[in-house]
């Protein structure tokens, strides 16, 4: 299994629109027309394919390094904290396809700016969701070799950088799935994701890395993944 890149098409049968009002910053929003956001989720499921793809390598724990033909050494303490007993990491990458932020393109050059927002949000929710998917699917395929798998962590998480994109696609043969990063380490479609699900025996804790209160109690305010904190 190691080093042999895996698929899978992540099912999307709905959109998570509770998801979509977040990223779209409207959860606060009042007497927002729902009727909107639902044609927004809609127009999302249409467009989105989901593909995913990752190889699983050896990690050491000890040197956080992920020991890959071309080995990928984590500096982030958050990462490495997170993948903690795990002695294998898959790398994997996910995307819908640029069908999505091409309408979005198409909607905000027509000057239809709340159809495109709410579109590029529902279009994350879809990316997010597709992600938790493969997530689930490695986790029961590890479980099957009485390995648990952690949670998935990505480039831009907590305090690991984001220059570690490229590497990452690389690792999981992101070219499969027609998925690419750029000098800037932006992904190519951008609603796309690629994480690190750490493998460890199954009675190994999964805790957190972000601790037992989750976003309540990082001091990494600026985190792409950082969620909004009930009031």
């Amino acid at each position: 299994m190691e080093g042999s890149m895996q698929t899978y098409n992540p099912p999307l049968t709905k959109i998570d629109k509770e998801e979509a009002r977040r990223y779209a910053g409207l959860k606060c929003a009042a007497a927002f027309p729902e009727q909107l956001l639902d044609t927004a989720c809609d127009e999302a499921l249409l467009l989105s394919r989901p593909r995913a793809a990752w190889n699983i390598y050896p990690y050491d724990p000890a040197t956080g390094t992920i020991a890959a033909p071309t080995p990928l050494r984590l500096a982030g303490e958050k990462v490495r904290g997170h993948l903690a007993g795990a002695g294998e990491a898959a790398v994997l990458a996910v995307t819908i396809g640029a069908a999505l932020e091409e309408e979005v393109s198409r909607l905000f050059a027509a000057g239809e700016y709340t159809a495109g927002l709410l579109l590029d949000a529902a279009g994350t929710a879809a990316v997010e969701q597709a992600a938790d998917a493969a997530n689930a699917y490695i986790a029961d395929k590890a479980a099957r070799r009485g390995l648990k798998a952690k949670s998935r962590f990505s480039p831009g998480y907590g305090d690991w950088a984001i220059t570690d994109q490229p590497a990452m696609v690389a690792l999981a043969d992101g070219g499969h799935i027609a998925l690419a990063a750029t000098p800037s380490c932006m992904l190519v479609p951008r609603k796309s994701v690629t994480a690190l699900i750490g493998l460890a025996p199954a009675e190994e804790n999964n805790k957190r890395s972000c601790g037992e209160n989750g976003c309540a109690g990082c001091p990494q305010k600026d985190c792409i993944a950082r969620r909004e904190l009930s009031q």
